[in-house]
């Protein structure tokens, strides 16, 4: 009976401790450069891991080689979920090869494409067949995915987003008034699943491609998103997304732009960014070639200062809101305190 009770008492320990390390852990969030695409690699304290899009085909599968690179150095052996915001090249170009250097357990989208022609219809139907084989999951706007430890949750998908506002969200958005509506798109961007990422206090929105008006749609007339810690800039910072509207009334307080060299960082979608109320921090993922020195960052906060480095923003964040961003070309980092800290110093 003693050794019985010993051994509760030891596995109960053991298994006490292994919740604590792990509920010490970070959340670590890899923005790896895909050349003006996206490809975003989330790895839970638990162990889960999701990837946001594949990059290009293409490029001798450059943009699959440079994914698998990182799930390496993340202790990554497979893709639990690989959430396709929308079919356009740069995001799902690279699932195929992907496919075939990494085991991938479920494949999440909006569902059938709205776009016809002969690439299009390749990309689509070269991503049906590698999804056919694996767990699909349709993402519609309000689900979640069970990562443990994560709430991850669709606000945007095939054309609709959430209509209830998320916990703490809701408010009368004030900047809708000045907001002018752009040409309705029917393109695959305004399909783009988009979510909000909350590990404790921590936040993160992920737009995908989403556009201008079902931007709009998410905070107008209330902000039914409420306020993130970090934002990763919607459509590469395109001025065809990213209205004040939105961006100001998420305020985040560090935003990520994965842009390319000669893709998206335009100088008028930047200015919206630098502009909102609260922002601590602008990263790129590359200089912005076109939009000349006085709309990028300074250099240090920019990740490849040429076309194709593959330097990547790594994100590391705690439970309690706080997170550091490092820059893996040259190292530099910094930490962000939680926003509760920041509010009781104000």
């Amino acid at each position: 009976m003693r050794a019985l009770l010993l051994f509760f008492t030891l596995a109960a320990a053991s298994l006490s401790s292994s919740l604590g390390a792990q509920a010490d852990k970070p959340l670590d969030i890899q923005f790896i450069d895909v050349e003006g695409g996206q490809a975003t690699l989330i790895v839970s304290p638990s162990g889960e891991s999701m990837l946001v899009d594949t990059g290009y085909v293409g490029f001798n599968d450059r943009d699959a080689d440079r994914i698998v690179a990182a799930a390496k150095q993340a202790g990554v052996s497979r893709i639990d979920y690989l959430v396709v915001t929308h079919y356009h090249a740069d995001h799902v170009g690279g699932v195929p090869a992907l496919a075939a250097r990494i085991p991938v357990a479920a494949y999440v989208d909006h569902g059938p494409t709205v776009e016809q022609g002969e690439r299009p219809d390749k990309l689509y139907k070269d991503y049906l067949a590698v999804r056919g084989k694996a767990r699909h999951i349709l993402a519609r706007p309000g689900d979640t995915l069970p990562i443990k430890g994560l709430d991850v949750r669709f606000v945007s998908a095939a054309g609709d987003v959430i209509t209830k506002p998320l916990p703490g969200a809701g408010t009368p958005n004030p900047l809708c008034r000045g907001w002018t509506a752009k040409p309705a798109d029917p393109s695959e961007n305004a399909r783009s699943v988009g979510m909000v990422l909350s590990f404790g206090s921590f936040r993160m929105l992920d737009l995908g491609d989403l556009t201008w008006n079902k931007e709009h749609d998410l905070v107008c007339p209330n902000n039914l998103v409420g306020a993130v810690d970090l934002y990763l800039t919607t459509h590469h910072g395109l001025d065809q997304s990213g209205p004040a509207a939105l961006v100001h009334a998420v305020a985040p307080r560090v935003a990520i732009m994965n842009n390319g060299a000669k893709k998206g960082g335009m100088a008028s979608a930047w200015k919206i960014i630098r502009d909102s109320p609260g922002l601590e921090d602008l990263w790129q993922l590359h200089y912005a070639v076109d939009a000349g020195a006085e709309a990028n960052v300074a250099e240090s906060f920019i990740a490849n200062r040429d076309e194709t480095t593959a330097h990547g923003i790594r994100v590391s964040a705690g439970r309690d809101g706080r997170f550091t961003v490092t820059n893996t070309r040259n190292g530099m980092s910094k930490t962000y305190q939680p926003r509760r800290a920041l509010a009781s110093r104000q």
